[in-house]
């Protein structure tokens, strides 16, 4: 056969890329922000020939600070919004950027973050109603009358600070289940902090765009990321009861989670609220319209996480204290992907297919075209035939050396069993000396279309740079690395072993 013919059955297009979330990006204010260290990352990754960036989440975090978590599911994070960038357009001065407190560089601390930031966008929120900037207000106005979501998220907001922080299930008030005379009324009670909330979702999209455009401009799509279920204290189930399976005083009936199975004899109990999807149907599915196609303005894919969910998931009655007492339920299938593709088009969607995964789970997956996801680590944690082996996979998949949720390769690697690190080693055939790389290349070089790693493998950092440990409520969500680590040496590395393996 000659090269030419072999040349012409090669027709897929094979992209490489990285995970990280903005939290993690070099900042002198306690916590990644969409600043300069997020365009230093995007030019790293131009440089080392990286097409994609995959983030986490980017809602508004709650208690626990977990991405996954948030108090709506259109708002952006306040915190990732960066002061040097309200710098430039007036909304702070030097002297209040001034005087800032000595962070830790490489670990968040959340906390005194939260306050120190929120203390900098409260006076950036009465620059910017003293300002004499009518474009910059015009744009602001634009946006507010744009986003739908924007009024009930900014008033159940704001209704959380004059509760004192209390979820809404707990505020004693008409305010708790308002009608909509009901929220005129209380926007115009509090109308500077509903303002305020306003403002910092404009200012957070705001910069986004400008970054997203940044990316794009430099050939580097991004990959957002959504959970299937919302937390019940946000303003998604506060301001939409019915779409929800909740009794008459708002409290979930049943709530969501997983069975038990091999890594847990109780199963996981995450108690958010299950979606009541007959209504849901009634409205043809139009808060799921809204929400992929919002998230799919801030990014170019969108991951979602547990997809199983969506085929069948496990309905836990509300106050059971583990998941074990839960039963199987038919989810929307494919009516819900009909709906959102007849508005949408042809979705980028990447289905988090991983755990207990069904026949009817991968058909649904399979009838969309999203590819699945297939993590290098589960390879070799099971020493029998696996379908995480790279023999094994399709080309329609996305290939992770690990995520948020495991440890870093070198952390897992010097924790696993010696039948492990014996397969990895013989499979691989290297000595594991550094085996982030090993890792690395094992995942460009695989049969995937798309093949992301985590950036604290790039790094080659181990267990101490973990981002989540799942079933642990404290301490996650808090690497970062300062920008140093980003070298001219490492993004030629990159760079030769991403054109090495056709991406």
């Amino acid at each position: 056969m000659s090269n030419k013919s072999v040349e012409s059955n090669i027709s897929v297009e094979r992209f490489a890329g990285i995970l990280a979330h903005p939290t993690s990006f070099p900042s002198p204010y306690g916590i990644g922000d969409l600043g300069g260290g997020a365009y230093h990352f995007i030019d790293f990754l131009q440089k080392s020939n990286q097409k994609l960036w995959q983030v986490l989440p980017l809602g508004h975090t709650g208690f626990g600070d977990s991405p996954y978590q948030s108090f709506s599911a259109f708002a952006g994070q306040p915190l990732l919004i960066s002061p040097d960038k309200l710098r430039d357009i007036h909304l702070l001065s030097n002297e209040d950027l001034s005087n800032i407190p000595a962070w830790d560089p490489i670990h968040i601390d959340y906390g005194p973050a939260i306050q120190y930031k929120t203390g900098l966008l409260k006076k950036a929120y009465e620059n910017f109603k003293n300002s004499n900037d009518e474009d910059l207000k015009k744009e602001y106005t634009s946006f507010c009358r744009k986003n739908r979501w924007l009024n009930d998220y900014a008033l159940f907001m704001a209704g959380k600070d004059y509760h004192g922080g209390a979820s809404w299930l707990e505020w004693n008030d008409e305010l708790s289940d308002p009608d909509e005379k009901t929220k005129k009324a209380w926007l115009k009670k509090l109308d500077n902090e509903v303002g305020y909330y306003k403002f910092i979702q404009f200012i957070f999209f705001k910069q986004w765009f400008d970054l997203k455009q940044y990316a794009n401009d430099r050939g580097v799509q991004i990959i957002g990321d959504i959970p299937i279920f919302v937390s019940v204290d946000s303003a998604d189930v506060w301001s939409n009861k019915s779409l929800f399976k909740l009794d008459s005083k708002g409290y979930p009936t049943v709530v969501a989670g997983v069975p038990p199975d091999y890594f847990s004899a109780t199963g996981q109990l995450w108690g958010n609220p299950l979606y009541d999807w007959e209504e849901h149907k009634k409205t043809g599915y139009a808060w799921w319209i809204e929400r992929i196609k919002s998230n799919l303005t801030m990014t170019d894919y969108l991951r979602i996480d547990h997809f199983r969910g969506f085929e069948t998931y496990w309905e836990i009655p509300y106050g059971e204290p583990t998941a074990i007492n839960g039963k199987w339920v038919k989810g929307p299938c494919d009516d819900l992907f009909n709906a959102i593709q007849n508005k949408l088009g042809k979705l980028p969607i990447i289905a988090e297919d991983l755990g207990d995964i069904t026949d009817g789970v991968r058909e649904l997956r399979d009838q969309f075209e999203f590819p699945g996801m297939k993590i290098l680590q589960f390879a070799f944690d099971n020493v029998e035939e696996n379908d995480f082996l790279p023999h094994y996979y399709n080309q329609n998949c996305v290939c992770y050396t690990g995520t948020h949720d495991n440890d870093t390769s070198k952390g897992w690697y010097d924790s696993a069993s010696e039948e492990s690190k014996d397969k990895l080693r013989r499979y691989l055939n290297t000595d594991a000396n550094n085996v982030s790389w090993d890792l690395i290349r094992a995942c460009f070089g695989s049969t995937a279309k798309i093949a992301i790693v985590p950036l604290q493998d790039v790094f080659s950092l181990g267990a101490e740079a973990r981002m989540n440990t799942p079933g642990v409520a404290a301490g996650n969500w808090a690497w970062r690395y300062t920008e140093d680590y980003l070298s001219d040496g490492l993004a030629q590395r990159l760079r030769e072993t991403t054109i090495l393996f056709g991406r």
